[in-house]
């Protein structure tokens, strides 16, 4: 039982090491230290909640809710647009946000609602966990509650050396030109995302 084990952890570890909206959004709470524990607990619950649908069976949903699908990438897409947008804004605005330290500049409520956008809203969290991860799944058989068990491992894994590793990152982003580059490397990441999005939508 270990291979399915050990297979679902390296898939889901994989897929989830691409760089997005999610994970620079936890890097930069873990880079000051705000809500760091409830916000990778959602990530990943949550994770774990789509990787079980997936394995469960994503045609089964289809078939339920066919709407689903183009709901959740138009909602998604104009997320990333305007949340892209505050990051710029923030990119080129001098505030005492780029300092490391200091009082918390994001509510626990603000967070988690922004942590919960970020996750429900992306498309490709989807297409990654529930689609991609509940396919492979079927390969293992008996197996796939231990593949399951394993993506969903790595998922935690993942946020937590993330959210808590960051610290580690803390005397690089002391300089408030370092935070320039950060918000606006995640404003970019999030507009190419929504773009990606819409151009799937329309089938270019």
């Amino acid at each position: 039982m270990t291979i399915p084990l050990f297979a679902g952890f390296m898939l889901g570890l994989s897929l989830i090491l691409v760089i997005g909206a999610q994970n620079a959004f936890v890097l930069r709470l873990g880079l000051r230290g705000e809500h760091v524990l409830a916000v990778v607990l959602t990530c990943a619950l949550s994770d774990a909640v789509l990787i079980l649908v997936g394995v469960i069976g994503f045609a089964q949903v289809s078939a339920i809710m066919p709407w689903a699908e183009p709901v959740m990438r138009y909602a998604g897409a104009a997320f990333l647009i305007v949340y892209g947008a505050r990051s710029f804004r923030s990119a080129f605005a001098a505030e005492a946000s780029l300092q490391v330290s200091g009082t918390a500049t994001i509510t626990l409520q603000g967070a988690l609602l922004t942590c919960l956008a970020l996750t429900w809203l992306n498309p490709h969290v989807y297409l990654d966990t529930v689609v991609l991860i509940g396919s492979i799944s079927t390969q293992f058989d008996e197996g796939r509650e231990m593949f399951a068990l394993g993506a969903m491992l790595a998922s935690f894994t993942f946020f937590f050396s993330l959210g808590y590793g960051a610290r580690l990152l803390r005397p690089i982003f002391a300089r408030p030109g370092t935070w320039r580059v950060l918000d606006g490397g995640i404003g970019l990441v999030m507009w190419v995302t929504a773009a990606r999005v819409l151009l799937a939508s329309s089938g270019v």
